[in-house]
């Protein structure tokens, strides 16, 4: 039987429900010491991550399609950003997708959720990708996917943090757990697409992810970027 989530082992492993893993490393951010350790947030309101549920489509969906942008458009065959968000919201409350609730951690600050990641293990996106097909042959459109993930690493899909929760080390909260998760699922890297040439990727590039080439997905190219776990 599949895991109703990824997610699931991932309290677990880190030993304390909802404790966020260390930042991953990035200059730039400003940061506080806390016995010993790095912390990028305000340390009387810590972070929680948490895997999440289906009641988390409503602030999941609108970023994921920001985030996504033409591939999102792809995906649902829809030309509007609210309609693709509201497909993206019903497929994220079904298990079993590559936007799945399964597939997606939560961060929240003071119990309201600011962020999110969405990764899936490479070798198995051609089948996660299969309702989005199948939604699109009912629509009478093309049903080709371009493939994203590689085999062999977790596919970071989506790693976003609301606008007014950005420049404070959080994207870096979801990134380290990404790295952490892949490592106990016993994946030895982690990759993920972003824009050639932008501030993006040269933010991953100072997380140590280098580039494995340039693919083409929904009509435009993009840097698939590895980085050993």
């Amino acid at each position: 039987m599949r895991r109703a989530s990824l997610w699931d082992p991932f309290n677990a492993e880190e030993g304390q429900k909802g404790r966020a893993p260390p930042p991953a490393p990035g200059p730039g951010d400003q940061a506080q010491v806390c016995g010993g350790g790095q912390q990028r947030y305000p340390l009387s309101m810590p972070p929680l991550l948490r895997p999440a549920t289906p009641t988390d489509a409503a602030f999941a969906a609108p970023l994921i399609q920001a985030t996504a942008g033409q591939i999102g458009y792809a995906l649902t065959g829809e030309g509007d950003g609210g309609d693709a968000a509201r497909v993206i919201a019903a497929f994220f409350r079904q298990p079993d997708n590559r936007l799945s609730f399964g597939h997606t951690l939560i961060l929240e600050e003071g119990g309201s959720p600011v962020g999110l990641a969405v990764a899936y293990p490479g070798n198995e996106a051609r089948r996660l990708d299969e309702p989005f097909r199948a939604r699109l042959r009912a629509l009478g459109l093309p049903d080709r996917i371009d493939p994203e993930a590689s085999p062999g690493e977790l596919y970071l899909d989506t790693l976003a943090v609301v606008p007014s929760a950005r420049d404070r080390g959080l994207g870096g909260l979801l990134l380290g757990a990404c790295l952490a998760h892949a490592a106990a699922l016993g994946l030895p890297r982690l990759g993920l697409l972003t824009v050639p040439g932008g501030a993006a990727e040269r933010l991953y590039r100072r997380h140590g992810f280098a580039s494995g080439g340039v693919r083409q997905v929904a009509g435009e190219d993009y840097v698939h970027l590895v980085r050993p776990v």
